[in-house]
């Protein structure tokens, strides 16, 4: 690839985006694809410390400071490895991304659109994904799932309302309508998590071969 594909995979708590993000990495490492996998907040030096700060479970902050902590780590994100991967045709698979800030402090936390979405701007300095696989599971099933994983974080401490409007914001952002409204979002497909893995999978990769044709003639997957 002469420049490289952003996959984003979003959703809430338990969702089985990593899970996911690993099958499709595997798929295209074995098929001489190279790849590179970053997660939201996190992956340099800066975001991996203000991961910590953001999930610690002990820890306090305000809606703002927290949206700030996430774009900050954005920003060092795109600027130190996003790009440079990107640019060098690399297929970057990216856990979690700005939609989750949309749905996590937009409407789980209830800031203002407009702010959340120019400071968002300044982080991504205009990246776009060229998809986003939203993985959709009712959000009572979706923090069962995260509870196997260990002790609950910060977010997922943050109440079955919180997550609930989270879940109704990660619907809406399934619409065209709102979709043509938010262009810095690229194209989003839902698909649903609650499926059996294999099936969630197959899913997964009708969506990334229909956005990226190169990817799917690598894949040898038939249109």
């Amino acid at each position: 690839m002469a420049h490289g594909r952003l996959i984003v995979f979003e959703g809430g708590e338990g969702a089985g985006k990593s899970t996911q993000l690993a099958r499709l990495a595997s798929r295209l490492t074995a098929a001489g694809v190279r790849v590179a996998r970053f997660r939201e907040p996190g992956g340099t030096p800066l975001g991996d410390e203000i991961r910590r700060l953001l999930l610690d479970p002990a820890g306090q902050m305000s809606p703002r400071a927290e949206a700030l902590l996430f774009m900050a780590s954005r920003a060092e994100l795109v600027e130190r490895e996003l790009r440079p991967a990107l640019e060098s045709g690399m297929c970057v698979l990216l856990d979690r991304f700005f939609l989750s800030t949309y749905a996590y402090q937009m409407g789980g936390r209830g800031l203002p659109d407009a702010d959340v979405r120019a400071a968002n701007g300044v982080a991504t300095h205009g990246l776009v994904p060229d998809v986003t696989v939203l993985l959709t599971v009712a959000p009572g099933d979706g923090l069962q799932r995260a509870a196997k994983r260990g002790a609950a974080d910060r977010m997922e401490n943050s109440g079955d309302e919180f997550h609930a409007r989270v879940a109704a914001s990660f619907a809406r952002f399934a619409s065209p309508d709102w979709q043509a409204a938010h262009p810095e979002c690229g194209p989003i497909h839902a698909v649903d998590g609650s499926a059996d893995e294999a099936g969630v999978a197959a899913q997964v990769l009708d969506v990334v071969c229909r956005h990226c044709a190169e990817l799917r003639s690598a894949l040898q997957v038939t249109a």
